[in-house]
């Protein structure tokens, strides 16, 4: 997927770890494998250029697709699998389904805490340790270096915390209307959910959207929290955030 994945697991028998982890990460290069959109012999590449069927293709395509759907309804459209033209895209989603889906996995045997990050996306599940909370750090995209929040899971067993921005690679968001680059006052939307699924595709759809139109939408999302932050260095929130920061 173009990133890097890392693990923290915390307790576990240590063979069963061991197993849930070489699982995991081939299931991840199994994801890049089907959906990359780089990659010509892929499911997804194939499927665009109508060689083969959703039905033909492996079950997860159409659930990737299903969740894709669901988002961009929620979203009023601002977060798609398909652009201006009817380009087949689902990357915005993948990502952050695979990381869930993969730490999922993990702390299926038993772990007392897993933490999957994606490229910056964080899945956390249950603890990693006694009355300790993970805690995510948020980078500030004006100040390399620097960070602009630091996110506690405390008092929560799934806890996830997506980024969209330009400051890492460029204008890659694209605006489903138009199919360009989307244009807006923002440098980066961090989102906090339950989910990394649809954290993931709340960050990009608020990102395509701008601060102030995105900052209601969010409110309006049961669970979610989000941290945006403007070229001008102007940050806005939403009201239930400052629960989750420390």
């Amino acid at each position: 997927m173009g990133t890097v994945f890392s693990f923290d697991v915390r307790g576990g028998e240590p063979g069963a770890v061991r197993e849930a982890l070489r699982e995991a990460v081939a299931s991840l290069h199994r994801v890049d494998a089907v959906f990359s959109t780089y990659r010509e012999d892929s499911q997804i590449s194939r499927l665009a250029r109508g060689e083969l069927s959703v039905e033909e293709c492996d079950p997860e395509v159409a659930e990737v697709l299903e969740l894709g759907a669901e988002a961009e309804r929620v979203s009023d459209g601002w977060f798609s699998t398909r652009y201006r033209g009817g380009r087949l895209d689902p990357t915005g989603i993948v990502k952050g389904w695979a990381a869930e889906r993969a730490a999922r996995l993990i702390a299926a045997v038993g772990v007392s805490g897993v933490s999957v990050n994606g490229g910056g996306d964080v899945q956390l599940l249950g603890v990693p340790g006694p009355d300790r909370p993970w805690r995510v750090g948020v980078s500030d995209p004006l100040r390399p270096g620097g960070l602009a929040a630091v996110v506690s899971a405390a008092g929560a067993d799934e806890l996830a915390v997506a980024t969209s921005g330009t400051v890492e690679r460029g204008a890659h968001i694209v605006d489903p209307r138009t199919g360009r680059s989307a244009v807006t006052d923002l440098v980066a939307v961090t989102v906090v959910a339950p989910s990394l699924t649809w954290a993931d595709c709340w960050a990009t759809a608020a990102f395509a959207r701008g601060s102030r139109e995105a900052l209601v939408w969010l409110e309006s999302l049961p669970g979610v929290e989000a941290l945006l932050i403007t070229a001008g260095d102007e940050v806005r929130c939403t009201a239930g955030l400052a629960a989750r920061l420390g």
